[in-house]
């Protein structure tokens, strides 16, 4: 079994239109067996996923390290991870019960922001260590933005921008260390900041392009368009109101946080349009985003064999050209977002 393949802007790579996003094998917020983890990725590569996206910071080196063990080996895979965190060691025991930073991981380091020149070659460098390979195709750097950093961001984007953290990835770049850099990130304004100081070949943009939003089509796309860039998509469902509807007893999560109830409104009627025409919301959300020109891979996070299938099915899922002409008809998604 195979998926299409995308070219990935101008960085020669292409890749599967359907990717692995790895933040659940660093024991998102509950642990993972590495049996689990192994059948998982066991599950991903005979489904024919091509690309997978890590970061340092997905249990502190967890899911490097559990990504490297399976892919070692592999050939015609297209491998990303993340800079912008280093890992720290910790004195004393770890208890894998307790949540740090979302993750519930044996791994004793705690990660601490560091977009510096230096510390992007560390990161990189640490990186290929605990994956156990000799190549890494993409780097992201991470999480940077008000969002994540508030009043502290313009020091943090300064450590970037100044002969910084930027410098450091043009440099493995020019060297072709790497096949090309960008951004991983939940917000629009730090990817428009950051453009202005670099090529980027690539955005990962986590949430911000779904079902449910689409702003970046205001800005941020135009800019990609005209630059060349590409963009991941990742956190397809919204932090998982996309993927379980209204109806579930489970709590209604969006960006992280309990969902408002203008969201979840608007999630249920989408809901009610997908039932009308016979399709999972899941599976609508899921290939939306593979509309726009623009987008060359969605990357939903994946943690069990069952849990890829199910994902394999909501891609392959027949969708009528209907559904997504109600969408527009109800203002439920932009006249301007390309559709299936």
């Amino acid at each position: 079994m195979t998926f299409p393949l995308r070219s990935l802007g101008k960085t020669g790579l292409s890749v599967t239109e359907l990717g692995f996003g790895t933040a659940p094998l660093g024991n998102l917020f509950k642990p993972l067996p590495d049996e689990s983890a192994r059948e998982t990725l066991a599950a991903a590569e005979a489904a024919g996923f091509g690309y997978y996206d890590t970061a340092p910071f997905y249990g502190f080196g967890l899911s490097e390290r559990r990504l490297g063990d399976v892919l070692r080996g592999r050939k015609n895979i297209v491998l990303s991870t993340k800079v912008g965190r280093l890992l720290k060691p910790m004195p004393g025991p770890v208890d894998e019960n307790i949540l740090r930073h979302g993750y519930a991981t044996p791994m004793p380091f705690e990660p601490v922001y560091d977009y510096s020149y230096d510390a992007v070659m560390r990161s990189f460098e640490e990186s290929l260590q605990r994956l156990g390979l000799s190549r890494i195709d993409l780097l992201y750097i991470h999480d940077i933005g008000r969002l994540t950093h508030g009043d502290a961001n313009a020091a943090r984007m300064a450590e970037l921008t100044r002969d910084g953290g930027l410098k450091a990835l043009e440099e493995l770049r020019a060297a072709k260390m790497i096949s090309g850099f960008g951004m991983g990130v939940n917000e629009v304004p730090a990817c428009l900041e950051v453009m202005d100081h670099a090529r980027l070949d690539v955005i990962l943009l986590a949430g911000r392009y779904t079902l449910l939003e689409q702003t970046p089509l205001d800005d941020l796309f135009p800019a990609c368009a005209a630059a060349g860039t590409a963009i991941v998509v990742g956190g397809p469902y919204n932090s998982g109101i996309l993927a379980v509807g209204t109806k579930s007893a489970a709590p209604l999560y969006y960006d992280y946080e309990p969902a408002p109830q203008s969201v979840i409104e608007k999630v249920r009627k989408i809901e009610t349009l997908c039932e009308r025409h016979g399709v999972p919301l899941a599976a609508a959300a899921l290939q939306f985003p593979l509309a726009h020109p623009l987008v060359a891979s969605v990357i939903p996070g994946l943690d069990s064999a069952g849990r890829v299938e199910q994902t394999v099915t909501l891609y392959r899922h027949k969708i009528p050209a209907a559904l997504w002409q109600d969408l527009r008809a109800e203002n439920l998604i932009r006249t301007d977002a390309p559709i299936p």
